[in-house]
């Protein structure tokens, strides 16, 4: 693909995207394996819209995507499906999205053999959290990972993302910057368009 090339997985060039009008751009970059790219700003500046645009749910109004070919990703919405009764343990649905428990943090060790609908709801997010990260996605795109996890859990989290060796690229979605900075090599502040290291 024009412009994918030397290890990028995904180049933005002049991005403009949103819904019904533009809600985010223009925006350029390029992110390589490896690399977290952590996206952060106030409420309404399209933090969301960026990885949706990225994941072909939003509309892109100018500019464009470029991903490498084949590049396979793994995306975790902001408030993940809860169903009243989900009759599947936490092994079950890694299975089922092609997670492994390979490498699987202590604390969800402890949470595999349970039935998902009888989990916290800390529980819940970092088991989705896992079952994107633990696939062979080359891209893991996070909206707000930080939903439902108490502060033990957000260290937890924190913990996976920075001593996991995987040669993945991640966006993380946050209104979190303290998370951000502590779990992303490079930030996007999406009030100035900025690319910075963190």
């Amino acid at each position: 693909m024009s412009g994918v090339d030397g290890g990028v997985l995904l180049r933005l060039d002049g991005l403009t995207a949103g819904y019904r009008q533009p809600v985010v751009g223009p925006l350029s970059l390029a992110l390589r394996r490896g690399e977290r790219l952590g996206v952060w700003g106030p409420n309404g500046t399209g933090k969301s819209t960026l990885l949706k645009a990225i994941g072909h749910a939003a509309q892109v109004f100018a500019g464009r995507v470029e991903r490498a070919p084949g590049l396979r990703v793994a995306y975790l919405d902001q408030q993940p499906v809860r169903l009243p009764a989900m009759p599947i343990t936490g092994r079950e649905l890694l299975r089922a999205a092609g997670a492994t428990t390979r490498g699987a943090p202590e604390a969800l060790e402890a949470i595999l053999r349970r039935r998902i609908d009888r989990l916290s709801g800390g529980q819940y997010q970092l088991l989705w959290i896992w079952s994107a990260l633990a696939t062979d996605a080359d891209l893991v795109l996070l909206d707000e990972p930080t939903n439902n996890l108490d502060p033990g859990r957000r260290d937890r989290l924190i913990e996976i993302l920075t001593t996991r060796h995987s040669d993945q690229a991640l966006i993380l979605v946050s209104h979190d910057r303290d998370f951000l900075q502590r779990t992303c090599s490079h930030l996007l502040d999406l009030e100035n368009g900025e690319v910075k290291h963190a």
